[in-house]
């Protein structure tokens, strides 16, 4: 069994006029990042591994969620590949996580993420919003044959307040 939870970053701000991949999160983006980040500790696996875009955005979602539920940051694993907007790619990455992880938190970007979601979930997503928190069960022992999984979880920032 394959366990994979897909967290899109938290709103980043668009104020200045610098490099996609270096948009910080705005104020809201934080708040709630925190918000999603203490309310599914109850729907995480006893053990799980971080992976994580380098986009700045993602990487402070993937900190902000480490710090809440307790896991360290300096295991976060750091994929420059994390950095898509393209499903295709995002399915060949998971596709070839290590098997010896059963369950995997991942870090990421639309339309990636609520394009995964739908194609492997079986609950139908418009959109996986900022912060959102979508969790995939997969009758799998392995990465790279994951098909139509089971969505376990969703929590959206949304829902929470």
């Amino acid at each position: 069994m394959k366990n994979l939870i897909l967290i899109r970053h938290a709103k980043s701000s668009w104020d200045s006029p610098i490099k996609d991949i270096d948009r910080p999160l705005e104020i809201r983006g934080i708040k709630d990042a925190h918000l999603v980040a203490t309310n599914c500790k109850p729907f995480l696996p006893r053990t799980y591994i971080m992976h994580s875009s380098i986009a700045k955005r993602a990487s402070e979602t993937a900190i902000i969620f480490a710090q809440n539920i307790t896991y360290p940051i300096e295991n976060i694993l750091f994929n420059d590949e994390l950095y898509t907007f393209d499903e295709n790619k995002l399915e060949r990455i998971i596709k070839s996580l290590n098997n010896s992880y059963d369950n995997v938190i991942l870090f990421g970007h639309n339309e990636a993420i609520t394009n995964f979601v739908n194609k492997f979930g079986d609950i139908f997503i418009e959109n996986v919003s900022t912060s959102g928190f979508v969790a995939l069960q997969f009758n799998s022992e392995h990465w790279q044959s994951i098909g139509k999984g089971k969505t376990m979880k969703i929590i959206f920032p949304k829902d929470l307040k």
